[in-house]
């Protein structure tokens, strides 16, 4: 499998191969073997479906905590997002800084974010279908969440549409890097 690492220890981008005739495709789209030498032998859990219908849906920045803290792997099956990762491991050099890609059902790519991170999207397509498998259960106990608009993030997220980013209440409300708490020593 094709990958790419970031400047950022521990994302990794990978591509799985697409194998396509008149009838359409085949893909092999997660093999343990080959993807545990780029992840660390990582095991999954629990695989999550989310649809966002309008253009401009932003989706975090969510992280659990220990003991539940989750990695992702990320997948776009329809329409495109841009994908974030927010290094929030205290003790690295890049401790606040991000990786940024933008994954879609064409570029077929897969975004890993591992634990110690706060991971968001926003949609770039309507009715985009995001596909990811996690490293740990959900637990609202150990739920968590970034202001994705944090200006000391600098995040370059995609022009909103006219009616502005559309988010949940609950992501309205997450704080600001400066206000976080140490989630990750």
């Amino acid at each position: 499998m094709d990958h790419q690492t970031f400047d950022i220890a521990g994302p990794v981008l990978l591509a799985p191969k697409r194998f396509g005739d008149e009838r359409g495709f085949f893909s092999e789209t997660y093999n343990e073997r080959a993807v545990a030498p780029l992840l660390g032998g990582v095991r999954f859990v629990q695989d999550n479906h989310s649809l966002s219908a309008p253009v401009g849906t932003v989706r975090g920045l969510h992280f659990q905590i220990p003991p539940m803290g989750q990695g992702k792997l990320v997948r776009v099956v329809r329409g495109a997002i841009f994908d974030v990762a927010v290094d929030l491991r205290l003790t690295s050099p890049t401790y606040g800084k991000h990786v940024a890609v933008t994954l879609s059902a064409e570029n077929w790519a897969q975004f890993w974010i591992p634990v110690g991170f706060a991971h968001g999207f926003c949609t770039l397509e309507p009715n985009t279908e995001v596909i990811y498998k996690v490293t740990d259960y959900y637990a609202p106990d150990c739920d968590r969440g970034l202001a994705f608009d944090d200006a000391d993030l600098s995040i370059g997220w995609p022009e909103p549409p006219a009616e502005g980013y559309l988010l949940s209440p609950k992501d309205k409300t997450h704080p600001k890097l400066k206000d976080l708490p140490t989630c990750f020593g």
